[in-house]
């Protein structure tokens, strides 16, 4: 197993980034939040888990140990695949989802694209058990991490998030349109709080 990957940033993508290892650059699969804190040709470190298919081998990075476990624990959910998976870490920190499965907060998980009632429903009563207590947090350990690496270029990153959740381009543009007025309130925008607010604006809008 691949635990992390170390080195500068060669290449982001919306949805991928390239580590260069050892003069070796290593694609990586990662959430927007944790492509937010990235900077090409700055040094990075990302908690990884290697997923093995028959035709592909595809390394997931994550911010930190908590996410890439979380990342692992919500895939022995049936139904849950590495790309669900991702998704909802994109849209929740691990002590949201923790939060959410320990309280029965159906309505967050289907804030998640490709999760509806049932599917929340069923993977409230499998995770019951795996995810464990909130640690309260992580998430403010993360959002400050991303503070700390500076301003991003948020709305097209934004933009390019929602896209590779699956929305159609123009719904995209709206719900960045619809949060611009609280991403120019801050000197540097939180991607990670941009994508919730983006995502409760669409599902408002179904």
């Amino acid at each position: 197993m691949i635990a992390f990957v170390s080195g500068p940033v060669a290449a982001l993508a919306p949805t991928t980034a390239v580590i260069e290892v050892g003069g070796i650059g290593m694609s990586v699969q990662c959430a927007p939040n944790t492509l937010s804190a990235l900077r090409i040709g700055q040094e990075a470190k990302l908690a990884t888990s290697l997923v093995v298919r028959e035709d592909s081998l595809t390394l997931y990075g994550f911010a930190d140990d908590d996410e890439r476990q979380t990342f692992e624990l919500l895939q022995t959910a049936s139904g849950v695949g590495p790309r669900l998976a991702q998704a909802m870490l994109a849209v929740h920190s691990p002590d949201a989802l923790r939060l959410a499965v320990s309280t029965g907060d159906e309505k967050s998980l289907t804030a998640v694209p490709g999760i509806g009632k049932k599917g929340a429903q069923k993977l409230l009563l499998e995770l019951k058990d795996r995810l464990g207590a909130p640690l309260g947090t992580g998430g403010a350990h993360l959002a400050a991490q991303r503070t700390a690496s500076g301003p991003a270029p948020w709305s097209e990153q934004l933009h390019s998030a929602l896209v590779g959740l699956g929305y159609a381009p123009r719904d995209a543009e709206e719900a960045v349109a619809a949060v611009t007025p609280q991403a120019e309130a801050t000197a540097e925008p939180n991607v990670g709080a941009l994508l919730k607010a983006a995502l409760q604006t669409l599902n408002r809008a179904r």
